[in-house]
């Protein structure tokens, strides 16, 4: 250990610190895998529970299905977010490349701007996670936010519209459907009732629907037009 690296003060929750000295404590610190800073104040999560790492699973398995039949858009899980004065670390997200005219970038290894899409399994972070982390993420223009809360057993999907988050209903089954990934289906009773194959073949649906052609569509000309514009 360097001797940079035994002078630095540990993390420590309720700290407050600029987004340099957060990412230079933390990197200091191997050990700890989760941390946020939010508007200067430093967060550290309680252990997650089963539940909530079976869930978060299904969120990125879902995600997944849709990159691979979605040239352009990219997901993760537990990645750091440079966000305006803040760095977040969205449980998934799901963002379009900015050579295929996303709205964010990777600056020094991490993620730069916002996502398109951020999810988080809210459980003991309810409260957090639709308080001052909604917030953020509102502000910083995440045009999609969907909060998964489990002990409710219900889906609160955010949409942006001019600023500010509004709540988007299901259809008459309890399927969502996104406004900035046509084709991204979440089919919330087969969430809840923990049925994998359903939660899959409703996304393939959507995967199948004229909406999802014309987005890849859409996609592969913002590429093209950046290729021919260089």
């Amino acid at each position: 250990m360097s001797t940079a690296e035994r002078v630095l003060p540990p993390l420590r929750p309720g700290q407050r610190l600029t987004v340099r000295e957060f990412l230079r404590r933390w990197e200091a610190m191997p050990e700890v895998k989760f941390a946020e800073l939010i508007d200067g104040v430093v967060y550290m999560p309680s252990p997650q529970t089963s539940d909530h790492g079976s869930t978060e699973l299904w969120i990125a398995t879902w995600l997944g299905i849709y990159i691979l039949n979605t040239p352009g858009c990219s997901a993760g899980s537990q990645s750091t977010w440079l966000m305006l004065q803040s760095a977040p670390q969205p449980d998934t997200h799901l963002w379009i490349g900015p050579e295929y005219g996303g709205q964010s970038t990777i600056q020094n290894k991490y993620h730069a701007g916002a996502p398109e899409l951020a999810a988080e399994i809210c459980q003991t972070s309810a409260a957090y996670d639709l308080g001052v982390k909604k917030t953020l993420y509102e502000t910083a223009g995440v045009r999609e936010y969907v909060a998964i809360l489990l002990e409710q057993e219900q889906v609160s999907w955010h949409r942006l519209v001019k600023g500010q988050y509004k709540l988007c209903r299901p259809n008459s089954r309890g399927i969502f459907r996104s406004n900035e990934f046509p084709g991204l289906w979440l089919d919330g009773p087969a969430l809840w009732e923990q049925d994998l194959a359903r939660l899959v073949r409703t996304l393939e649906r959507g995967l199948k629907s004229a909406a999802h052609a014309t987005f890849v569509r859409k996609l592969a000309s913002r590429k093209a037009g950046e290729a021919s514009e260089a």
